[in-house]
């Protein structure tokens, strides 16, 4: 398994990014796991938008969980508003609505929703 980005790419995006990049390599062999089986095969995505989709959904996994930004800050009796919310996926921070942005197929909006089918009875009998 090639990954596409280094930890100094993503980092590079990441304005006061603090984690170390071994750390970030890990989410890096993450993201790279997920672009790679939600995108890899589509060859309308040429190799240069595959490196950037998963630099900034890395860059989107770690502001997810470990290095959450803030919207707010108050220093008297202590309080602190991240950005983002849980449950809108990829919407949830900047980094995530630059992949929905930059993926021209689509795909990486559909990630994390559940397939609808339908069945038909044709008899009651």
């Amino acid at each position: 398994m090639a990954v596409r980005v280094t930890a100094a790419e993503v980092k590079a995006i990441m304005d006061g990014c603090t984690v170390l990049d071994d750390t970030v390599d890990v989410f890096i062999i993450s993201a790279n796991l997920t672009v790679t089986k939600m995108l890899g095969t589509d060859t309308t995505i040429g190799d240069t938008l595959l490196k950037e989709i998963e630099r900034w959904f890395t860059a989107h996994m770690i502001a997810s969980t470990i290095d959450r930004t803030t919207v707010t800050e108050k220093i008297g009796d202590v309080s602190v508003k991240y950005t983002g919310e849980f449950g809108k996926k990829l919407e949830a921070t900047p980094y995530g609505q630059m992949v929905l942005q930059i993926d021209t197929s689509g795909k990486m909006a559909k990630l994390g929703k559940k397939a609808a089918s339908i069945i038909a009875v044709t008899s009651f009998e």
